[in-house]
């Protein structure tokens, strides 16, 4: 996603930092005690949690990190600090507190199941010194990082003067600020680029339903107006994630298995952050940060996701077969609505592929970042080819595009031209034959740039059809 020559983004961090333990075990029989589960515990992790999950996955792309928060005067607290070190995480500001308990979450995991959390922690707002503490280090060294990621976890850090106090001085220096927000009260993000709540923390906040689409578009837009924020994302678990900038464009979830949802949170925000950093706009930020999810949810525990990870899911998801790109117009619209990527068109019958044609889809879509072919119909291709044609049936003709790497959807049309399609795509860019020089291109109307393509001379399927007649 990122060019391995591009500077990696730098993002400081504030929020709820914590320690989450894990117990991995199996579980074959019931306590002679009390009816209850026995776990035979074989491994036993402690990882970053809370704002160090966000930092974790920002680590895992790339990223450099600073952090600001509270913990304190205790074993988790130590054990924090090390691991930030070890990490080379930029210690901003992390203030003891003496009379502070970290939290810690410590999960009984048994058969990929969590079975029991155990949590120890103190939520109570930190002092009042801690607070100034922050403010002067953010003043300080803003101007030395790109975003200001707020992850507000309910544990008594993000208190809403500091995270007020924040918000502003990111504004005033010209920074996004991401955040992750908790309980009822958000009148404290106000001015923030974005807000990232799920649907039920969304709907607690707003003291409003949000059963269906309406209710949810409503949802969005009163967080945007209410907090004067210029985004808003709610997730929605299975069903992906809306955005609300001018309208609501909803993004379907790309999780295939669904282990632990733990930290996905996490990982939105900070793929989030990550991509809108290197200048990704915030629909493809979005589109990122759900391939992101979906890595995450597969692993048990607070995991993290690389690059390589969500590239790969990102290929398996829209290529797991060639069925997978063969779509109605219905299908390919509703990709499209969430994807806002530059979009390339052509059409044709393809009756027999050849490496002109492959030749020709290759530099098509070489124009832009998805390339949709327009397939004609068997009654269609013999309308315009005569009662012989075409050789292959649609269903053929379509699965042979559809195995090309460079294409990514393949839409089937039974008109002789193919207007209305590009109609209701709308694409970018038209492309045709170097045969259509000085005639009119159906379709050049509509689209925003038409070019033409020359073909490889030589190669065609009538030419092929003729010597196989021939032989």
């Amino acid at each position: 996603m990122r060019n391995i020559n591009a500077k990696a983004p730098n993002i400081i961090v504030v929020g709820d930092i914590m320690v989450d333990h894990y117990l991995f075990g199996r579980c074959e029989r019931i306590s002679p005690e009390a009816p209850v589960q026995v776990v035979d515990i074989h491994k036993e992790e402690y990882l970053l949690g809370g704002v160090g999950n966000v930092i974790n996955n920002l680590l895992s792309l790339g990223v450099n990190v600073g952090i600001c928060s509270v913990i304190g005067d205790d074993k988790s607290g130590e054990f924090i600090k090390k691991r930030v070190k070890e990490r080379g995480i930029k210690e901003e500001a992390l203030i003891e507190e003496k009379e502070r308990k970290t939290t810690k979450k410590s999960r009984i995991i048994a058969l990929h199941q969590q079975i029991l959390r155990v949590d120890k922690e103190d939520r109570k707002e930190i002092q009042k010194d801690s607070e100034k503490i922050i403010i002067q280090k953010i003043k300080e060294v803003i101007s030395n990082y790109d975003a200001l990621l707020l992850s507000d976890y309910a544990k008594g850090v993000l208190t809403p003067f500091l995270t007020k106090a924040l918000i502003k001085i990111a504004k005033e220096n010209k920074k996004i600020v991401l955040v992750d927000p908790k309980g009822k009260e958000y009148e404290k993000y106000q001015g923030a680029t974005l807000i990232t709540p799920n649907k039920k923390e969304a709907s607690i906040a707003l003291n409003m339903e949000i059963t269906n689409e309406n209710e949810l578009f409503d949802a969005g837009m009163k967080l945007k107006k209410d907090l004067n924020i210029k985004y808003a994302l709610i997730t929605l678990s299975e069903e992906g994630m809306a955005i609300f900038d001018e309208n609501m464009t909803k993004i379907p979830t790309a999780a295939r298995e669904v282990f632990d949802v733990t930290g996905a949170g996490d990982t939105v925000l900070a793929a989030l952050g990550y991509a809108l950093c290197i200048g990704k706009d915030i629909y493809e930020a979005a589109e990122f940060a759900n391939f992101a999810a979906g890595v995450v949810v597969s692993k048990v525990g607070s995991a993290s996701v690389t690059l390589d990870e969500i590239q790969n899911h990102k290929h398996s998801f829209y290529h797991t077969g060639t069925n997978t790109k063969i779509k109605t117009l219905k299908d390919v619209l509703s990709i499209l609505q969430s994807k806002k990527r530059k979009i390339v068109f052509t059409n044709g019958c393809f009756d027999i592929l050849h490496a002109g044609h492959v030749k020709y889809l290759e530099e098509a879509k070489s124009f832009a970042d998805i390339l949709i072919v327009g397939l004609n119909s068997d009654d269609s291709v013999k309308r315009l080819k005569g009662k012989n044609r075409p050789i292959n049936s649609f269903e053929d003709r379509a699965r042979v595009l559809a195995a090309l790497e460079c294409v990514d959807f393949v839409v089937g049309f039974g008109e002789d031209t193919p207007y209305e399609l590009i109609k209701a795509i709308k694409p970018d860019i038209l492309v045709k034959g170097g045969d259509y020089k000085d005639k009119e291109v159906v379709g050049s109307d509509i689209a925003k740039k038409t070019v033409l393509v020359s073909f490889v001379e030589g190669k065609s399927t009538s030419l092929i059809i003729q010597k196989a007649k021939d032989r």
